[in-house]
């Protein structure tokens, strides 16, 4: 947890080892390991904790109306993003998963990622406070709030690239996308496809939630990022 620490100390807080501890074990681990406490409890506690402070910060922060507010949380909260603000601290390898877990790549699955993301939260909120959760939250998501709402119709990622793609004269954008899963619990990926093109996945609970991930990889990817014949070039 060296990356996460460090982030505690640069905040002015510490978190007591034992609750950080409860944040990384999934069910399957706890499952094969006499059914140990997992980090599901955690995990709904910080949920709650990262929807109230983004939304007190975009409440005070921006003056649309409900509707695009509640569109830029969406843009800034889901599981996408929280995977990737969790492997920026490193908290993969520190999981705590069952045989098939680990079998399958669980360490790097965006929906394990997310969920122990929210479970840091959790513990940070129990350990060391409101406060201090809200410190963490402002310094994971700020920017990343700030460049949602400066990219205008990057709150709905598919439009935004439509719109790029469109103004660039690229072709439409076009999504594959895989299942797998049994029906009461799916997980989907989706890339997308410009010519001979494609796009890191995007990854979710539902299509749209892969999708709209996919999306919002392929515009960054391919904003300002144009050969001089017009075809797309990525660094």
């Amino acid at each position: 947890m060296s990356r996460i620490d460090d982030v505690f100390a640069e905040l002015g807080f510490a978190v007591d080892p034992a609750w950080l501890d409860r944040a990384l074990p999934h069910s399957s681990y706890a499952y094969e390991n006499g059914r140990v406490p997992d980090n599901e409890r955690l995990e709904f506690l910080g949920d709650a904790v990262l929807e109230l402070v983004v939304t007190e910060h975009l409440y005070h922060t921006f003056s649309d109306a409900e509707g695009r507010l509640a569109k830029l949380r969406a843009a800034v909260v889901n599981s996408q993003v929280l995977a990737d603000v969790a492997r920026s601290l490193e908290l993969g390898p520190e999981l705590r998963l069952g045989k098939g877990e680990i079998a399958t790549g669980g360490t790097n699955k965006n929906s394990l990622l997310a969920n122990a993301m929210e479970a840091v939260i959790g513990a940070v909120f129990l350990s060391a406070g409101q406060v201090a959760a809200g410190r963490l939250i402002h310094h994971l998501l700020d920017g990343l709030i700030a460049r949602a709402a400066a990219s205008g119709a990057g709150l709905d990622w598919k439009t935004s690239l439509q719109e790029l793609t469109a103004h660039r004269e690229l072709g439409v954008p076009a999504y594959d996308i895989s299942e797998s899963g049994p029906d009461h619990n799916k997980h989907f990926v989706a890339v997308v496809r410009l010519g001979d093109w494609t796009s890191e996945p995007g990854e979710g609970s539902s299509k749209k939630q892969a999708e709209q991930g996919a999306a919002e990889r392929a515009f960054h990817a391919l904003d300002g990022e144009l050969a001089a014949d017009g075809s797309v070039r990525v660094a």
